[in-house]
């Protein structure tokens, strides 16, 4: 008898569970789904019912919003795994993409700045410098988040 079952993913390369007490301010942390770098946290005492409660407050890495969560202290949360990578700017497309070549000489050209950062690399572009664009990577979302000339 042969079942068949269908595979979900679950995203569990993307994050990794750490217990509640062990997260620290400027490390990072899922909250509903949204990877962010914790500002500020503050631990209650341990109430009547046993659990000291961690409360943070986080700014999405990709788009500054704030959210807050409150865990008991002995819990998991998940911690996303963010990857930063430095990319040398290879051309500048009309619509906005980059085209980007890594350290092992790979280009790519599915990254679009935003218009802010844009007008920076092509600045730096612009006037014959190399442009390095530093990209973030978590939970399956990539985003140029800087850049900086480059050394030649």
């Amino acid at each position: 008898m042969d079942d068949e079952f269908q595979q979900a993913s679950s995203g569990a390369a993307q994050s990794y569970p750490t217990q509640c007490s062990a997260l620290r301010k400027n490390g990072f942390v899922l909250i509903k789904d949204h990877p962010c770098k914790i500002v500020d946290m503050s631990t209650s005492k341990t109430g009547k019912h046993g659990h000291a409660k961690v409360h943070m407050v986080a700014l999405d890495i990709f788009d500054g919003k704030k959210y807050e969560d409150i865990c008991p202290s002995t819990h998991n949360m998940q911690v996303p795994n963010v990857v930063r990578k430095e990319h040398l700017v290879v051309s500048i497309e009309e619509d906005g993409y980059l085209t980007l070549m890594d350290d092992n000489n790979d280009t790519r050209s599915d990254i679009k700045a935003k218009p802010e950062l844009l007008k920076e690399i092509e600045a730096i572009y612009d006037a014959g410098d190399d442009c390095m664009v530093t990209i973030l990577s978590a939970m399956g979302r990539e985003e140029a988040m800087s850049c900086k000339k480059g050394t030649k």
